[in-house]
């Protein structure tokens, strides 16, 4: 019988840990998937990997890895997809703002022979306007770039074991895993879903890290930005000859007007796009420099569960 890993990213977690296991495990068993779970505490600093080892001595079916440090959800989805060993795999979110339910019928659209299945939101849920405003701005602009549709779009997916080892094989350390599913191709379909309200505690992210979390997605998936870049020199190179052009007819119909207003306005103007035209550049470069450092993009600390004899 084929089974399913449900990779369930977790940072300090503590308070979502034990129902979030017993509710996915409810739902897996009453549908009949053989199943188990992958916890993947990214570094918690609460009590959310003692929760996973006292679950993982209770029930042989849930495993758990800790890394040393926060190294962000990026990493550890794919470190479980690192040691996920089901036929396929699906990726949740620990507060279970991702309903389970949903994961049968992905997996029995698995059964039917897709190889990615995506959850969509057709409901956000309650969030911040301004939260919902610049996100979608992001996924309206990632889309324009990448010529893909992700609006809507969740890391909520089941992807089936040829796709995973697809993902693994990608030698890049800095990855976007919600883009990368569309990037890689196969036979995909999709399930719509109403995002749940939290079960317990605050989620992790703050504006900041949410717009930390986009320039570095955009800059690791796509070179779009540094075709910005271009683009604004032709815009300034047009804007700069039509200016001359304007200044010496003027100088020698003796009508050029003195004073530096505008000459100060220009090298305002100028020097802020320079300068934000040097920050994308340096951007690409530290991107360049970090993935030549060749480090890994996670550091593991401790097992425990079956997964601990595996590795």
């Amino acid at each position: 019988m084929s089974r399913l890993t449900v990779i369930i990213p977790s940072f300090n977690e503590e308070d979502n840990i034990e129902n979030t296991a017993k509710e996915i495990s409810s739902v897996l068993d009453e549908a009949g998937v053989d199943f188990d779970l992958l916890f993947v505490s990214d570094g918690s600093t609460d009590k959310t990997f003692e929760m996973i080892e006292t679950l993982s001595k209770a029930d042989k079916r849930i495993g758990g890895i800790q890394f040393s440090r926060n190294f962000g959800k990026e990493a550890a989805i794919f470190a479980g997809l690192d040691y996920a060993t089901g036929d396929c795999v699906a990726v949740i979110d620990c507060d279970l703002q991702h309903p389970p339910k949903t994961l049968v019928e992905m997996y029995r659209l698995w059964e039917e022979g897709y190889e990615v299945v995506e959850g969509i939101k057709s409901k956000r849920g309650k969030e911040n306007p301004f939260y919902l405003l610049f996100t979608k701005i992001f996924y309206g602009i990632m889309s324009s770039l990448m010529k893909l549709n992700m609006n809507k779009t969740s890391d909520f997916k089941l992807l089936d074991r040829k796709v995973v080892n697809a993902l693994l094989d990608l030698p890049e350390r800095n990855t976007f895993f919600r883009a990368l599913t569309f990037w890689a191709g196969f036979k995909s379909t999709s399930v719509t879903f109403d995002v749940e309200q939290r079960r317990a505690g605050k989620s992790k992210w703050s504006f900041s890290g949410l717009v930390k979390y986009a320039i570095s997605n955009t800059t690791s998936f796509t070179t779009a930005p540094l075709k910005f870049v271009f683009i604004l020199g032709i815009i300034f190179m047009l804007f700069s000859f039509v200016l001359g052009v304007e200044t010496l007819v003027n100088y020698f119909l003796h009508i050029a007007a003195d004073g530096f207003t505008t000459v100060i306005l220009l090298i305002l103007i100028v020097g802020g796009c320079i300068n934000i035209s040097l920050g994308i550049m340096g951007h690409y470069i530290s991107r360049i420099y970090e993935e030549v450092k060749g480090r890994p993009r996670y550091i593991v600390s401790k097992i425990t569960g079956e997964k601990e004899s595996e590795k």
